[in-house]
């Protein structure tokens, strides 16, 4: 009888304990379609995780209803001259205009798209994303080339986590492949962000009203 027990508890699988989930989220994001047992475990886990995390100045932001979990740094109180502040674990990372304009604009493609009540997924092709983008840029004779610079961009969105790129089906041309815009997106841009974008989108305008900057050296 023993025997039965010991042999049934070692093939048992384990479940990933608090410093698997610290580092697989100082690594990046992780998500509930991705590992559901990772999943299940943070959820278990996730008030030790925040009391781990509180002490590397960092916070978890945990979606249970889109299905994803992060880090992001803890913000310093503003008052609080006597304790010197963290060194920062999560890096910011400076985007280019370009990209900024594509993520304020798959954000607002996605607040419309959940409006709907349609399907839960946003799926996109890189030739609907060079029309997004295409209306805000200056004419160009060189289809090809804009194409090329948006494309770039859209490859950079993907780095970045927020597109996933799909399997192309059998023959599908290249403007035809899908990307799906994923829901984590809402977290980083939110209705403040997306208001200060578009009083900067004025001023973009009116720079392209002049001189007309390219695309490419557009800096945010």
């Amino acid at each position: 009888m023993n025997e039965e027990i010991t042999s049934t508890a070692a093939v048992a699988p384990s479940q990933p304990d608090l410093s698997a989930l610290a580092i697989t989220l100082l690594k990046g994001v992780i998500y509930r379609e991705g590992d559901e047992r990772l999943w299940g475990a943070l959820l278990n886990l996730q008030a030790r995780v925040r009391d781990y995390m509180a002490v590397l100045g960092l916070d978890l932001v945990l979606d249970e209803a889109e299905g994803y979990a992060f880090l992001k740094s803890r913000t310093e109180p503003m008052d609080d001259e006597t304790t010197p502040p963290l060194p920062r674990l999560i890096a910011r990372r400076p985007l280019s205009f370009p990209v900024s304009l594509l993520l304020a604009l798959l954000r607002k493609k996605l607040a419309e798209f959940d409006a709907g009540g349609a399907d839960t997924r946003l799926v996109l092709t890189r030739d609907d994303m060079v029309e997004l983008v295409r209306v805000f840029l200056p004419d160009s004779s060189n289809e090809a080339k804009l194409v090329d610079q948006i494309e770039t961009h859209i490859n950079k969105v993907v780095d970045l986590g927020f597109l996933r790129r799909l399997k192309p089906a059998g023959g599908s041309a290249a403007g035809s492949t899908g990307f799906e815009v994923r829901r984590i997106l809402k977290a980083f841009v939110d209705a403040q962000w997306l208001a200060d974008f578009d009083a900067r989108l004025l001023a973009y305008r009116a720079q392209l009203s002049g001189a007309g900057p390219s695309m490419g050296n557009a800096n945010e």
